[in-house]
């Protein structure tokens, strides 16, 4: 069984880029709540970095945490729509993000 939210250390972060198929179908577009409901589980477990979604472009950018390839692959075949795309995955050499800044609270 899995436990939900355990986050563990990953070694690399990998870039997958994916490009939607040139007709969203009804079954594809059936599938789209599944593949938030995955994707929110990898946010919550660490897997997942960062999510974009270009429809203008047909393409969708995924970072992952992960300690290979093979791992992300796998992480891949779990979400619903992964069947209908085209799938790159690249291991990024760094990954830098600014996090928002967050007001300090004051009791003031």
């Amino acid at each position: 069984m899995k436990k939900k939210g355990k986050q563990q250390n990953y070694d690399y972060q990998f870039m997958v880029d994916f490009t939607l198929p040139e007709v969203l179908t009804e079954e594809f577009m059936s599938l789209i709540p599944h593949q938030r409901a995955s994707v929110n589980q990898f946010f919550t477990d660490g897997k997942l970095v960062n999510y974009a979604l270009s429809l203008e472009e047909s393409k969708l950018w995924a970072v992952f945490n992960a300690n290979s390839e093979l791992e992300v692959m796998e992480l891949i075949v779990e979400m619903p729509l992964a069947k209908f795309m085209e799938i790159r995955i690249s291991m990024l050499t760094f990954y830098n993000t600014s996090k928002e800044q967050m007001p300090a609270f004051s009791m003031n």
